[in-house]
């Protein structure tokens, strides 16, 4: 099965040996995402919303590189650092997969790589 390789760029793929994004055969999966934009700036600093709608617009443009789309998503995972943010990120999740409705879990984490980093999201898509 061929194996397909997504980046995005970040410092952090090159440090840390990983991909954005892979794609074998018709599944895909989309490592953690965060809010960062395409400069490797966080975006969103102190507003888990903003922070969830931009790491979602980086899931997007991860998935169509390779490929899929937001229908395609069968799970997510999201890492919070505070659960007091978990209905902010949980609107922003529901605008984007409300239709979708994939299997996803979300738990919080003592902190993300960066601490301006609130919410931090992975996504596994299945294309027919």
């Amino acid at each position: 099965m061929e194996r397909k390789q997504i980046s995005s760029n970040t410092v952090w793929e090159d440090s840390y040996g990983y991909s954005r994004a892979v794609r074998i055969g018709n599944m895909v999966f989309v490592s953690g995402t965060t809010s960062t934009d395409e400069n490797g700036i966080v975006t969103g600093a102190k507003n888990p919303y903003a922070q969830t709608v931009q790491a979602l617009k980086n899931i997007e443009r991860a998935l169509n590189q390779a490929g899929a789309t937001l229908e395609n998503v069968v799970r997510t995972r999201i890492f919070i650092t505070n659960m007091a943010f978990a209905d902010t990120i949980g609107k922003a999740h529901k605008e984007v997969f409300g239709n979708i409705r994939p299997a996803t879990t979300m738990v919080q984490v003592q902190r993300l790589i960066s601490p301006d980093m609130l919410v931090e999201i992975e996504a596994d898509a299945v294309i027919p």
